[in-house]
């Protein structure tokens, strides 16, 4: 029989995809009263990866991404997911369903990075409440490695530099 050992907390991160940056101050005073206080955040910057997203948001969508003081529990992602979807429902563009913000949750821990889904995929395992959880990345040889699965854009070189940064901030709260 194993042992049980406790959990190390782990750094809420969330990806966020605007075609309308100015509303992101409003977007993240909800976020910082459930996640704690913004202590990274990238600039913002273009998303040219795919056109998935245009018909809903525009084509001159943005990508931010940024992580959190507090620590939390891994086992609250979908939870964290599911408060993330209400608040893009909050800011939908009037009288539609598309969205202003994308708000894409998970958390980076030593040895990984997870993202939150609403979708079913082989790779992807259920959490619950119609979340799954996805390791996207992993940290290998002293950085964070793709797999096959891995959305273009978290393998491109300036993600994983996000990642490792955020990772070290991580590792430093650790140690303190």
């Amino acid at each position: 029989m194993g042992t049980i050992i406790e959990q190390l907390p782990v750094k809420a991160i969330i990806g966020v995809l605007t075609a309308e940056p100015k509303i992101l101050p409003t977007v993240y005073q909800h976020l910082t009263h459930q996640f704690g206080p913004i202590d990274y955040r990238t600039e913002i910057f273009p998303f040219t990866w795919t056109t998935y997203y245009e018909k809903e948001m525009g084509d001159e969508i943005k990508r931010q991404f940024i992580s959190f003081e507090n620590l939390i529990d891994a086992g609250t992602l979908a939870e964290k997911k599911q408060f993330t979807n209400q608040l893009e429902q909050v800011f939908l563009k009037e009288e539609t369903t598309y969205r202003r913000v994308n708000l894409d949750v998970g958390y980076i821990c030593l040895a990984k990075l997870v993202l939150a889904s609403t979708k079913d995929h082989a790779h992807r395992i259920y959490l619950g409440d119609g979340i799954y959880a996805e390791i996207t990345l992993r940290y290998y040889k002293k950085t964070f490695q793709p797999w096959e699965w891995t959305y273009p854009d978290y393998r491109s070189p300036q993600y994983i530099d996000i990642f490792n940064r955020i990772r070290t901030i991580y590792r430093e709260q650790l140690n303190t």
